[in-house]
């Protein structure tokens, strides 16, 4: 397989302080890779960095056979991106948001399909800021997808939403992989890693110090579930230090 996203060396930090040291992860096409770690671990750092709206202090990056740091706008056309917080205009609706989205790339996705996958279609004329927490989450999906990109970047993606909500994330994402999409997320649902995640990566103490399939981390830990094994192996159990 081809692989589409390549770090190696990647470091960054902040006042001296180190929160990336020395990273290397590689992405296949079609793959989904989670990127796993506690809160304040460097996740959304490293995505910053590979996406190069971060400087990186060192390390290689290439996606899609192109430097985030060079080719920025070359790459854009390609990768669709979700953050976790994300501001808007209050009083911009949800449509206009949507269109001023699609107005920065040569081909998009009519976001109309986009809403009525996501269960917002009703919501189309109301304002952004008028969303319950799991539509304005579900609607930043939409916008990473508006591009109909080759790899998309979803940090937190489900954060906010309900139980049918998530599953019903998880069943379009897993289509979107079928169709050969690349998919790069962070979570903190082992669930959802359990049932999207091809491979995971998870940093500890400012290194990636797992990268594998799901089923070879659970078998190196004691135990048999995933979250029990990730609390175990990043010491995030109550009274772990």
């Amino acid at each position: 397989m081809t692989d589409v996203i390549e770090v190696f060396g990647l470091s960054k930090s902040y006042f001296g302080r180190p929160v990336i040291e020395n990273m290397d992860i590689t992405v296949s096409k079609g793959e989904v890779y989670g990127l796993l770690g506690a809160n304040g671990s460097g996740k959304t750092t490293a995505i910053e960095c590979m996406l190069g709206t971060r400087k990186a202090d060192a390390g290689s990056i290439s996606i899609l056979g192109l430097n985030p740091r060079t080719a920025r706008k070359q790459l854009f056309e390609k990768v669709g991106v979700q953050f976790q917080e994300a501001n808007y205009a209050d009083r911009i609706r949800v449509d206009e948001l949507c269109e001023e989205t699609a107005c920065l790339y040569k081909d998009s996705v009519d976001y109309k399909i986009l809403l009525q996958k996501f269960g917002l279609m009703e919501k189309q004329k109301a304002a952004v800021s008028q969303l319950s927490g799991g539509q304005r989450q579900r609607l930043f999906i939409i916008l990473a997808l508006i591009p109909d990109p080759e790899v998309v970047f979803l940090d937190e993606l489900t954060t906010g939403l309900d139980a049918k909500a998530r599953r019903g994330v998880w069943n379009i994402l897993q289509d979107l992989k079928k169709q050969g999409m690349t998919i790069f997320l962070t979570s903190h649902f082992m669930d959802e890693v359990e049932n999207l995640c091809d491979r995971i990566g998870v940093i500890k103490d400012g290194r990636l110090a797992f990268s594998g399939t799901v089923k070879e981390f659970v078998k190196m830990s004691p135990y048999e579930k995933m979250e029990d094994a990730y609390l175990w192996f990043t010491k995030e159990e109550d009274g772990c230090e």
